[in-house]
């Protein structure tokens, strides 16, 4: 499969189309870049809400059918809280599972994100990005919603988001 933890998240939203309601995406997910270069996520869930299924799937572009080359992801649900952790090094109690070289690659598109499911009240939180987009931030820039803003701009549009 492609995108495991999409596929998960396409399937629990496909059974909430089925009862009516739909998971909405919300731009509660991002990458920052530390001082000394490295990439982090960043999750911004809703309040107290709890999610599941972080991942992180990343292909060679224009490989779109192809398989998913690098990444992780975590099946825990029940997750709660604001988090930030290296990007390829999500936190030990998820119990990732780690697929390819832990590391930006070159020409690759990622998607990074998690998903909140509750009937009436669902979302994914998912930014997309290219390993050449990260590393044209600037340390604390944070890359979401299609571009890069300040950690407070970020901080904003999630809370606005909510």
């Amino acid at each position: 499969m492609r995108h495991p933890g999409a596929v998960a998240a396409g399937i629990a939203g496909g059974m909430l189309l089925l009862s009516g309601c739909g998971a909405v995406d919300l731009p509660l997910a991002g990458v920052r870049v530390a001082p000394d270069g490295t990439p982090y996520a960043v999750f911004r869930p809703c309040g107290g809400d709890a999610y599941q299924g972080p991942h992180l799937d990343g292909w060679p572009r224009g490989g779109a059918d192809g398989p998913v080359t690098t990444g992780w992801d975590a099946r825990r649900e029940g997750l709660r809280g604001d988090v930030e952790f290296p990007l390829f090094a999500p936190p030990g109690g998820w119990r990732a599972r780690h697929r390819g070289e832990q590391e930006l690659l070159p020409r690759h598109h990622y998607v990074l994100g998690f998903g909140h499911y509750v009937t009436g009240d669902s979302y994914n939180a998912v930014v997309e990005f290219t390993t050449e987009r990260i590393g044209r931030l600037r340390p604390g820039q944070i890359w979401a919603d299609g571009r890069a803003m300040s950690p407070r701009a970020f901080e904003r549009l999630a809370g606005d988001a909510c």
